[in-house]
């Protein structure tokens, strides 16, 4: 009978040679409804670690929840929000519940 080769163990899966990012580091930018241009990124769930309140249907975005982070193109990232997925996407079809302030 031939010889299996061993499993890698889940703590070597990912080498210390293997730096990517879990995530979107740059974003992209999308145009909002109202013509403004945000700064867009995607957070895995697996680098979810703080909750946070989605201004879009004003629950908390809770840790280990895939979620998007936005914020104005122009304010940089002092101004950006953690919003749920399906409240981005669907962000032209209803109005925020909170204002970016």
């Amino acid at each position: 009978m031939p010889r299996r080769k061993p499993r890698p163990s889940r703590s070597s899966a990912r080498s210390p040679q293997d730096q990517r990012p879990l995530g979107d580091v740059f974003g992209r930018t999308e145009t909002g409804p109202d013509g403004e241009s945000y700064m867009v990124r995607q957070i895995p769930g697996s680098r979810a670690t703080k909750r946070y309140r989605c201004p879009g249907c004003d629950h908390e975005v809770m840790p280990g929840v895939a979620h998007i982070v936005a914020w104005p193109a122009h304010d940089g990232e002092d101004d950006r929000r953690h919003w749920h997925t399906g409240c981005w996407n669907g962000r032209n079809t209803r109005r925020i519940t909170r204002r970016w302030s």
